[in-house]
């Protein structure tokens, strides 16, 4: 790994029993961990600790519009913390904290009902000047409309922050069906190819904002 490794955070946005995210979110920290020039750490809302730092409701209704409802993946949330590399424990630190040291996002979120979860909202509201000048790509799922509707509303939210969207995003259309049963794609190559792309645009980004900062603190 370089030693001046771009420090990406995975931000999971649904905290919904049987979510899909588990499936989605796997794969794309598998590929993005392939890459030398970022670290990657993972941040689950559906991890304890955050659920009762936001004061969250771990939702058990089930995950019927647009994530999938008893997919394979399970409901996983709550007993994996740490087991994605390390972010895991039990003194989590504040979710402020865990954005700040780090250099650009991505937000691995479904569509609910044309839009996107409560929780994800909660979550980046909850921070401020942390996603200041930082980059934030999307991979998303769902329905017919692979989560585009989700991803749309979801840059507006973080220009107020001051946060920069990249382009490209990686979307799922009828998510469930893109997946085998070891949660692996069923067209590695296509949806490879296309987070290749969006780590090389947050790459990009990620970098030239971190110097950027560094020389010119950014102010709003």
């Amino acid at each position: 790994m370089h030693t001046h490794s771009l420090k990406i955070g995975v931000l999971i946005g649904s905290v919904r029993a049987g979510r899909f995210a588990d499936t989605v979110a796997d794969w794309f920290v598998s590929e993005a961990r392939q890459r030398e020039d970022m670290e990657v750490h993972v941040i689950d809302l559906a991890e304890p600790a955050l659920v009762d730092e936001l004061g969250l409701s771990f939702d058990r209704s089930g995950d019927r519009s647009g994530d999938r409802s008893g997919d394979r993946s399970g409901d996983r949330g709550r007993d994996r913390v740490g087991d994605r590399g390390g972010d895991g424990g039990g003194d989590l630190p504040r979710l402020a904290q865990r954005i700040d040291g780090l250099d650009g996002f991505v937000v691995v979120t479904p569509e609910y009902n044309h839009g996107y979860p409560a929780s994800l909202k909660l979550a980046i509201d909850s921070v401020h000047s942390e996603w200041r000048a930082k980059p934030v790509g999307f991979v998303s799922y769902g329905g017919m409309a692979g989560g585009q509707r989700a991803v749309e509303q979801l840059r507006q939210v973080f220009a107020e922050l001051h946060a920069v969207t990249v382009r490209d995003t990686v979307s799922f259309h009828m998510a469930w069906e893109r997946f085998d049963e070891r949660g692996r794609p069923q067209d590695p190559e296509g949806v490879g190819k296309a987070a290749s792309v969006l780590l090389d645009q947050l790459a990009w980004w990620g970098l030239t904002l971190r110097e950027g900062r560094a020389v010119r603190p950014y102010e709003g």
